[in-house]
């Protein structure tokens, strides 16, 4: 199981911080303001579930390109169509190497669920591409 919390430098000459799942994804930006509700709610669920949720992303063998194509995939798919998802995704695929033509054959590939999904996921693409220098404009 994925390590729940990671030590960070403390103070000096004072023990180590255990920063916890939740602070890991805060500092990334991959905490999903929605999830802020369930967490007052239920904290242990929240906690089980980043827990959970980190196996395959940590201790999995797809590279990392890979994982963050199919996270695009998963939050640009019709059923989901989750934006914040969609640009973190594109986001961290661009940073593990991906290209644009691949984010796009991705995108592509979940079009046969639904066209809405490139409606959603096109604009994310030029935007962020764009903004790394890979295509001229994203008009």
């Amino acid at each position: 199981m994925a390590n729940e919390s990671e030590q960070i430098p403390g103070p000096s000459g004072t023990e180590p911080k255990q920063q916890t799942l939740y602070e890991q994804y805060l500092e990334k930006g991959e905490w999903n303001p929605l999830w802020d509700k369930l967490r007052q709610a239920a904290p242990e669920f929240v906690d089980a579930y980043l827990a959970f949720r980190e196996v395959p992303r940590v201790h999995g063998p797809i590279p990392k390109k890979y994982v963050e194509l199919i996270m695009v995939a998963i939050n640009a798919a019709t059923t989901h169509l989750y934006r914040d998802g969609i640009r973190r995704h594109v986001q961290n695929a661009f940073r593990a190497g991906a290209s644009v033509e691949e984010v796009l054959e991705v995108i592509q590939l979940i079009s046969v669920m639904g066209i809405h999904s490139c409606n959603v996921a096109m604009p994310i693409l030029l935007e962020e591409a764009a903004k790394e220098g890979l295509i001229d404009d994203a008009g």
